[in-house]
């Protein structure tokens, strides 16, 4: 039964200074167990002043690059299973845009939707999902459950139970391993400082290729 969490980083906005927005993803057959160990070490590992924070981003500005480059290494080592996706933002279809804006809750729908067929097809009679709680411009969160619904419903076995949820990654510490995932393979995509250290922790978790979303779709339209 795969249990996967998902979180992302960096921002549909034009002006953010990102290239890129990244999903980064995971299974993990015991996440009770995965949960534990990660606080735990988050107890242990952290500067004393940090160690009952209810979360520690991978961004966080209060820790060593040393610590950071550890807290991966453990992650790593938890076993877990890795599936990241990328857009570049100026590969954002027209189809997303209304006049100058991008319609960020459809298009953060569509962008889950797809890296959720990258685990896609199982035979499993059970799919469990668990994103990070976000604001759905434009789009309910009952449209966003549908949506996903209806895409994975179609690989999957028939009677087949699928669970999504939002959840609060304050409250969630296997969300709080997804967000250092992501932000990782940020770094590493937007080539800062020691991302291809990042990459090089995570790389033998990761199963297949970073998939890059829309990359040929400016392409395709013109010729």
């Amino acid at each position: 039964m795969p249990y996967i969490f998902l979180d992302e980083s960096g921002q549909f906005n034009k002006n953010s200074p990102e290239k890129y927005f990244i999903i980064g993803s995971f299974t993990v057959g015991n996440p009770r167990r995965t949960k534990k160990q990660f606080r735990s070490w988050q107890r242990s590992k952290f500067p004393k002043r940090m160690r009952y924070q209810s979360e520690i981003k991978f961004t966080e500005i209060n820790i060593s690059e040393s610590l950071r480059l550890r807290t991966l290494k453990f992650i790593a080592d938890l076993d877990v299973r890795i599936k990241y996706a990328y857009l570049l933002k100026e590969n954002i279809p027209e189809n997303y845009k209304r006049g100058d804006k991008i319609q960020t809750g459809l298009l953060y729908t569509n962008i889950i939707s797809m890296v959720l067929d990258m685990y896609l097809p199982i035979s499993d009679k059970e799919f469990r999902i668990f994103c990070d709680k976000r604001h759905l411009k434009g789009f309910s969160k009952h449209d966003f459950e549908v949506a996903l619904k209806t895409g994975i419903l179609k690989k999957l076995p028939k009677d087949s139970i699928i669970q999504i949820e939002m959840v609060d990654s304050e409250k969630d510490e296997n969300i709080q391993i997804a967000d250092w995932i992501s932000g990782a393979m940020a770094c590493y995509l937007e080539n800062k400082p020691l991302g291809k250290d990042f990459f090089n922790i995570l790389k033998n978790n990761i199963v297949g290729e970073g998939g890059e979303l829309f990359k040929d779709y400016w392409k395709n339209k013109y010729y």
